[in-house]
């Protein structure tokens, strides 16, 4: 029971750590406090349950934890998270605490789902189908934020062709303003773009302790990558302000065809996305 129980709280953290950094990424382009105040609080609790964990391992093993590849990783990952906190309270130094998380991130989930940790556990099976299940909810959120962004996108050229040829009737004031559909694309992108870079650090991890061989060329890896690219390409350009209305609600809109062709073409050509 304890077992489980230890299992679920680090599959909690790293939950929490993935939800942070998608507030972290709100905050660190758009300064957002109340984004910044929920990332540092799920930071928190994820530092004091690494904490706890990390006292009670010396504890029972009456040493320092560092003595191991996979013990070295849980104490690496400590010490990250402990920097960035400490680097965002005392100094500010938004930049580097947004990128040292996305690194501890990416070792806390190795150490949370690595081999050896699956092998060592009562539960590992049930380890390896929620590092699944958590990795296809993140991936499947992140679409529905790509798909909340081409809504907003097509909302953005109606209003603007509306606007142009000066047809703009009753019938329409429900409709929101061509502001509120950028930043709605805006929005939109920055959390789905977060959201698909968890679920690729996961999917990895995950393809990694259970496939016996699989390929970086997947045609649904590749795809995912190119996907986050493309979007994280978009919303540079309109961060430099290359980008902005009618052209940026067409770049939203061919990147949602692009996530379409990913989703259908890219499950059907993966050697193992077949769940998709």
């Amino acid at each position: 029971m304890a077992d489980i129980t230890m299992a679920r709280l680090h599959e909690a953290m790293v939950i929490l750590y993935a939800v942070s950094l998608v507030f972290y990424f709100i905050d660190y382009l758009y300064k957002e406090k109340k984004a910044s105040r929920i990332a540092m609080s799920l930071l928190g609790v994820v530092w004091l349950l690494q904490t706890v964990f990390l006292v009670l391992y010396i504890i029972e093993t009456q040493r320092f934890p560092i003595l191991t590849l996979f013990e070295g990783i849980y104490f690496y990952a400590w010490l990250l998270v402990t920097l960035s906190i400490v680097l965002r309270i005392f100094y500010r130094f938004d930049f580097a605490v947004f990128f040292i998380n996305i690194i501890g991130f990416i070792f806390m989930t190795i150490h949370t789902f690595a081999p050896v940790q699956i092998e060592r556990s009562p539960v590992g099976e049930a380890l390896v189908s929620e590092l699944l299940l958590i990795h296809i909810t993140f991936a499947i959120l992140s679409y529905v934020a790509f798909s909340l962004s081409f809504v907003f996108s097509a909302l953005h050229l109606v209003l603007y062709r509306l606007l142009k040829k000066k047809k703009w009737t009753k019938q329409w004031s429900n409709l929101p303003s061509l502001g509120q559909t950028e930043s709605g694309m805006t929005i939109s992108i920055l959390v789905g773009i977060s959201l698909l870079f968890v679920s690729l650090v996961l999917g990895l991890q995950w393809a990694y302790i259970s496939l016996d061989q699989f390929s970086l060329l997947d045609m649904k890896i590749v795809g995912s990558f190119v996907l986050l690219i493309v979007y994280s390409g978009v919303l540079y350009k309109h961060r430099k302000g290359d980008l902005n209305g009618a052209a940026y609600a067409w770049a939203h809109l061919y990147s949602f065809l692009l996530l379409l062709v990913n989703f259908f073409l890219g499950s059907r050509l993966s050697e193992f996305h077949f769940w998709y």
